[in-house]
């Protein structure tokens, strides 16, 4: 099942994403019962979704799609976690992963425009797989790990490079507003038997800048949830977005950034195209 968060006639909801690319939202009595995505999956509900959408569908010109949690408890993200990556950026190997918080007004969605602050040029891409936390829990076991993912979704894990390497810290290199697009869809669980098939392919104007199978992984998903849940609790509804593979903009001889009219795509096998416009934030001073 594919799952959308989005806006509809001035209306905030939720809903499958059918066959043909049509949006239906879920009844105001459902809705009134589970306000969002995030309500749905912390009642272990997901289930009960596609049999309370109304039957008309929404074109894609009839919503403005959202983040597909556009609330998350906690946006955990793993960086340095491709050998390709580790390489090109000359870190040394970790043996945990490493880890850092994005905040959720860094999110965006799908087709949102994904604004280059004006004060850098130094804005790159980064494609990842990002999975949501179905059933929460603490101290997590690896063979445990995939009974408490709701689903999974595409994820741009875009930065400010400059501000990223102005401390050992990434955080505000990771969290300038609406820079993170996650999206179009959360594609459930039992449509991803074996998420280490998939591939992951990042385009940049269509030219090819990433290209990765998700089983290349250093830490794998069971690894992370492990990892992660042995040191804060996994709740309903957070997101943990994987790592990015090499190819990145900043690491390129001579590197390459993106630039006000750019479009950006991550796209992963049945997960969907997640394309963002690049524009830019002329509002400070």
């Amino acid at each position: 099942m594919k799952l959308a968060s989005f806006e509809t006639q001035g209306r905030t909801t939720y809903g499958i994403v059918d066959a043909a690319g049509l949006y239906h939202a879920v009844s105001n009595a459902f809705q009134q019962r589970f306000a969002d995505l995030k309500a749905v999956i912390a009642a272990g509900e997901l289930g009960a979704v596609a049999g309370a959408v109304v039957a008309q569908g929404l074109g894609a010109d009839q919503v403005r799609l959202l983040p597909v949690i556009p609330n998350p408890g906690k946006l955990i993200c793993v960086g340095l976690n491709y050998k390709s990556h580790v390489a090109e950026t000359k870190r040394p190997d970790s043996d945990y992963p490493s880890l850092f918080l994005r905040f959720n007004d860094s999110l965006a969605a799908h087709d949102d425009v994904v604004l280059r602050p004006a004060f850098s040029e130094r804005f790159d891409w980064e494609g990842e797989l990002a999975f949501v936390i179905g059933k929460g829990g603490r101290h997590i076991a690896k063979d445990k790990a995939f009974e408490h993912i709701a689903g999974y979704a595409c994820f741009n894990d875009v930065s400010v490079r400059d501000w990223q390497k102005h401390t050992h810290q990434f955080t505000p290199g990771k969290n300038f507003p609406g820079t993170a697009p996650f999206g179009p869809v959360l594609v459930t669980a039992d449509e991803v038997p074996d998420v280490t098939v998939l591939t992951l392919e990042t385009r940049v104007n269509g030219n090819v800048v990433q290209h990765a199978s998700l089983g290349d992984l250093i830490f794998d998903i069971p690894t992370i949830v492990a990892y992660v849940s042995r040191f804060t609790p996994l709740s309903s509804g957070d997101v943990i977005a994987t790592g990015t593979p090499g190819g990145v903009g900043d690491r390129r001889e001579p590197p390459l950034y993106m630039k006000e009219g750019d479009v950006a795509e991550v796209e992963i096998t049945g997960l969907g195209v997640l394309r963002n416009r690049i524009g830019t934030d002329h509002s400070a001073p």
